[in-house]
């Protein structure tokens, strides 16, 4: 599933590391970064369009992953936003689209009474397995790496988490 198919006769990202290192000297970086922010656009851009028929986003998926796999199917906001790493208002806005769609409900925490979690329905645990199939069947738009490639970009990438303090290493 190629996404936004310009079919240039170059690579233009590997012309401008060319251009790169004639006005600025060592261009590595500079290509690996552009190059990761591009399979970034591509790779929404494909998950989005698979999930699109669930009325999901891949955040909203993720979101709804991640309550599937907790032990009682709800989680506090603030731990969705930890373990997704992102925003609080990012979490509000994902589990406000998911409640509407009926995939999610909001309750107090019975722990303490006054947090809020968010719980899966069973509606939610539907879609989230259907568009899991879905996703696995495209192998989640990576289907052109094989299984050694995948581990090797995942520790590669995980480089720059660890460095970026994601997670003790």
């Amino acid at each position: 599933m190629a996404t936004g198919q310009l079919n240039l006769p170059f690579d233009p990202i590997e012309r401008a590391a060319e251009t790169w290192r004639v006005h600025f000297g060592q261009s590595s970086a500079m290509a690996a970064v552009t190059s990761i922010m591009r399979a970034h656009q591509i790779l929404l851009a494909q998950l989005d369009t698979l999930l699109k028929p669930y009325d999901l986003t891949f955040a909203r998926y993720e979101a709804l992953v991640l309550l599937t796999f907790s032990k009682s199917g709800a989680l506090p906001l603030s731990r969705i936003g930890e373990r997704l790493m992102v925003h609080p208002t990012s979490v509000t806005n994902t589990v406000d689209r998911l409640e509407r769609a009926g995939l999610v409900r909001r309750m107090r925490n019975p722990r303490d009474g006054r947090g809020v979690l968010a719980e899966i329905t069973s509606q939610g645990r539907e879609v989230v397995s259907a568009a899991t199939d879905d996703l696995m069947a495209a192998g989640f738009g990576m289907t052109m790496y094989g299984e050694a490639e995948l581990d090797q970009m995942f520790g590669l990438l995980r480089t720059i988490r660890v460095a970026a303090g994601d997670f003790e290493d």
